[in-house]
């Protein structure tokens, strides 16, 4: 009951090659568009401006984030660490498409396990006897690009005494995941602190520069590991972060960059002209990013709502319904989907929610290596996720980068969930 091992898969699965290349190659595109729109307040006041009346979690966000613009912004350095995630979307004639599912800019986990996940199937490979496979799978170590952002970042900060604090979890499932990080932190001599929201109320201070303080030791970055749902805050909790807003600490993310990872946001990514405007003058830029766009709808109020909800009750098999969360475990599919529409199409609650077209993979066969689950073969779905890291210093931006990869795995009956969610499992691509 202590400690599990993270479920994998068997075998490493199949990834088209030109479709792996693709999502590397629009990571840094990503990455400027994520620090773009965080640093667009007219953007996400005009974005979100429907989503806060009716989501009391974002609406609360976008209050801290409209006191810290009006006391004035105290950090100078600035930390993205983000995961875009596609599927592998199979058309009628069989050729296979990128397509983004959504991108996470806080607490992208899987960075520190997946770093091992390719020994583990090489050596698997090996045992099959197929070395010359074994000798095809890739390196792959985002825990240390992930490390290099942050410490990119410590160093920018300019305290050698600071420290590097994870913000973590009450109880934390996780932790070798996040301990992988923080070793490699550890190995540049960067000392690591592990706190959580109530110590930071507890102990948390600013003195009269805005520099933080918790449990009397300065803080130069905050690396959120929790904070991206609602039941990780209570009265404290909003309060802790309130605090670590108004520092001068570097936030990973800030809390322009979190409201910057909303659905609503990534909906409104794919309107005609939103990106040109995001992204002025980076015509190649623009057409790599909109190249990974599924169909995305909004479900505000007015006719074209209306219309897209309408479509969507008489053939939901064609859509997913997404609240505005992270985490995994949140969307709806078919009835389910097709019963939350009736519910709330006449309701400004629709408003939190945005339609996407559904992806449909070619499903693989593979074993799901999971604590206490029977060993079985299973029709399979999987998920590209890669790693960004970018560091900015005023308006310079000084690292960009992607930083690594992350297949996860799923059977086809589950439709939605992730590893954290007990669903997928970790993976590697093998690609062809």
């Amino acid at each position: 009951q202590v400690v599990n091992y993270a479920p994998f898969t068997l075998l490493p699965s199949a990834v088209p090659r030109a479709l792996f290349e693709q999502a590397y190659a629009v990571q840094q595109d990503f990455n400027l568009l994520v620090d773009a729109i965080s640093q667009n307040k007219e953007f996400l006041e005009q974005t979100l401006a429907s989503t806060i009346k009716v989501d009391d979690f974002t609406a609360q966000l976008f209050r801290i984030y409209m006191q810290i613009l009006e006391e004035g912004l105290a950090q100078t350095v600035f930390l993205g660490i983000n995961r875009s995630d596609y599927m592998f979307d199979c058309g009628l004639d069989g050729t296979a498409a990128l397509r983004q599912i959504e991108i996470n800019t806080i607490a992208a986990s899987f960075g520190g396990l997946t770093s091992r996940t390719a020994d583990v199937h090489g050596l698997v490979l090996k045992v099959l006897g197929k070395t010359e496979e074994a000798s095809h799978l890739l390196p792959n170590n985002p825990a240390k690009g992930l490390a290099l952002g942050i410490a990119k970042a410590w160093e920018l900060y300019g305290s050698q005494r600071a420290v590097v604090m994870f913000l973590v979890e009450e109880i934390q499932r996780n932790i070798f995941d996040q301990r992988c990080v923080e070793n490699e932190l550890w190995n540049r001599n960067i000392r690591v602190v592990r706190k959580r929201f109530r110590d930071v109320f507890e102990q948390g201070s600013l003195d009269a520069s805005r520099r933080l303080f918790v449990d009397g030791q300065e803080v130069a970055v905050v690396y959120y590991r929790e904070g991206y749902v609602p039941q990780n805050y209570d009265q404290q909790n909003w309060e802790a972060r309130l605090l670590l807003e108004r520092s001068r600490a570097v936030k990973c993310p800030d809390i322009a960059t979190q409201l910057a990872g909303t659905k609503k946001v990534q909906q409104e990514l794919s309107r005609p002209g939103t990106l040109e405007k995001l992204l002025p003058g980076c015509p190649e830029a623009v057409a790599r990013i909109r190249a990974t766009f599924a169909g995305l709808y909004s479900l505000d109020e007015g006719e074209e709502g209306d219309r897209i909800a309408a479509t969507a009750i008489a053939d939901p098999d064609r859509f997913v319904l997404k609240p505005q969360r992270e985490g995994g475990g949140n969307n709806l599919y078919g009835e389910e989907l097709r019963q939350v529409l009736e519910k709330i199409k006449d309701s400004p609650e629709r408003t939190s929610y945005i339609l996407m077209d559904k992806i449909k993979p070619q499903p693989s066969l593979n074993y799901l290596l999971r604590a206490h689950s029977p060993l079985q073969v299973s029709e399979c779905i999987s998920e590209l996720g890669i790693f960004g890291v970018y560091v900015r210093q005023g308006q310079e931006l000084v690292l960009n980068q992607a930083a690594g990869h992350l297949l996860r795995t799923k059977a086809i009956e589950h439709a939605d969930g992730g590893v954290a969610a007990g669903v997928a499992v970790l993976d590697t691509p093998y690609l062809v």
